[in-house]
């Protein structure tokens, strides 16, 4: 996919597999907060912050779940980039963006980077925080977004549950980090690992992962309780693509989560969350992985199916 070196673009990707061919999500290193305090480096405020997203990525589209959840649709601007063929990573469709702040013309989501850090070496990802005032990058780290989304900016936006109560933080915690491993990075690791041992492995895992989860959700409503929380919504991107695109694209083809009755029931109960279905273009998330410019070998063709009707009936409401 590429990166920046030195604040200039290179096509040659950061090695993002270890020596046994295992694939690796490399970490952010754009990692600063907005807080509730005007006193802060970066202070909550309306207008002010930027996200930038791109439909085809789950970790984005968990900080576009948190825009929605949070009711932040007037207070944070949302901007979708895409990959495209001979670009330069995330690439802004229709001609380009104006960098809110800094009046500039860009094609590519590196030059916003670039424009934060001249110097900086780096992969470009999604979601990526932007402070239109001092024309930095703030994060872009999803699941420290979604948290910042969760609590500092209560100010400016309607009532919303918290989704990171202090009594239940460290079991969604534990819960974040089982799925994390289990589940995304599993299947990345399916998708994306270059040795038949390192696919093996995450194969293994994910599906050993997804039968715990259907076991749990057979005693509760939620990972962590009656209640929604972040854990829920940080494995939510991942079920609502694993049937149209894991399964074979991610070659993740031992069940679908159609198969699982607690997880598939599950699923729907979420996806018909107000205001969720409105964030889920899963059409738009077949393109994005399908597509000639994808993130996985293909000849471009998108598949049509399958057919999922996620506004049909859950049974999650049995547990109160």
């Amino acid at each position: 996919m590429g990166h920046l070196l030195n604040g200039a673009w290179t096509d040659n990707d950061i090695l993002v597999e270890n020596a046994g061919g295992m694939y690796v999500k490399k970490p952010s290193i754009f990692r600063n907060w907005v807080k509730a305090d005007a006193n802060a480096d970066f202070p909550a405020a309306r207008g002010r912050y930027h996200l930038y997203a791109a439909v085809s990525c789950p970790w984005a589209h968990r900080a576009v779940l948190y825009r929605a959840l949070k009711k932040l649709d007037a207070v944070v601007e949302l901007h979708q980039v895409e990959q495209a063929l001979r670009g330069q990573g995330w690439t802004f469709p229709e001609g380009g963006h104006v960098v809110p702040g800094a009046d500039k013309h860009v094609k590519y989501l590196h030059q916003i980077y670039a424009i934060a850090d001249p110097a900086c070496t780096t992969r470009v990802t999604v979601p990526t925080l932007w402070d239109a005032e001092t024309r930095r990058v703030v994060n872009n780290e999803s699941s420290e977004i979604i948290r910042m989304f969760n609590s500092e900016f209560a100010a400016f936006a309607p009532p919303t549950p918290d989704y990171y109560p202090a009594a239940l933080s460290a079991e969604i915690d534990a819960m974040n980090d089982f799925t994390l491993k289990g589940v995304n990075n599993a299947i990345n690791g399916c998708g994306r690992s270059s040795t038949q041992e390192a696919y093996n492995e995450s194969f293994r895992l994910l599906f050993k992962t997804l039968d715990a989860l259907e076991e749990r959700l057979a005693r509760q409503r939620y990972l962590c309780g009656p209640e929604q929380t972040e854990a829920d919504w940080r494995l939510f991107p991942n079920l609502i693509r694993f049937d149209p695109i894991s399964y074979q694209g991610y070659k993740c083809n031992l069940r679908r989560i159609e198969d699982y009755p607690n997880l598939s029931n599950y699923l729907r109960d979420l996806y018909q969350t107000d205001g969720i279905a409105e964030v889920c273009d899963i059409e738009g998330m077949k393109r994005g992985v399908f597509g000639p410019a994808g993130p996985i070998k293909s000849n471009g063709i998108v598949p049509i199916g399958p057919w999922i009707d996620h506004n049909r009936p859950h049974d999650r409401a049995r547990f109160g």
